[in-house]
């Protein structure tokens, strides 16, 4: 009989991105949601930020380390027809929405939602 959960617990794991991309990781992290994110969406257990498509391969860098630092989000990214709109959306268990909020300062740090995006 298995000892470990089904979920994985609700903690980001720094440490597991590689020494010398963290720093840049969660710069890239902090532009991405505070400055180039065009809309935020509040979702039952996340978020969904969408980006001008020019984004794309920052949203992607940066889903490819954050997944390492947070096992427990499931990653959504989806890139609309004809060079249109890229959402990533960031879910997970209950809770996951705090989370979000306390590593990426999303409480009332969001650049997106002074121009009046939700």
């Amino acid at each position: 009989m298995s000892t470990l959960s089904p979920t994985a617990p609700l903690a980001c794991v720094p440490a597991a991105i590689p020494a010398t991309q963290r720093k840049a990781h969660f710069e890239l992290a902090r532009d991405l949601v505070t400055t180039r994110a065009l809309e935020r969406l509040s979702l039952p257990e996340g978020y969904g930020f969408r980006f001008d498509p020019s984004a794309f391969d920052d949203v992607a860098r940066f889903v490819t380390n954050e997944r390492k630092c947070c096992p427990f989000l499931t990653f959504e990214v989806q890139v609309a027809a004809q060079s249109g709109a890229v959402w990533l959306r960031m879910t997970g268990p209950a809770g996951t929405r705090e989370v979000l909020d306390a590593e990426l300062n999303l409480a009332d740090a969001c650049g997106c939602c002074s121009r009046g995006a939700q």
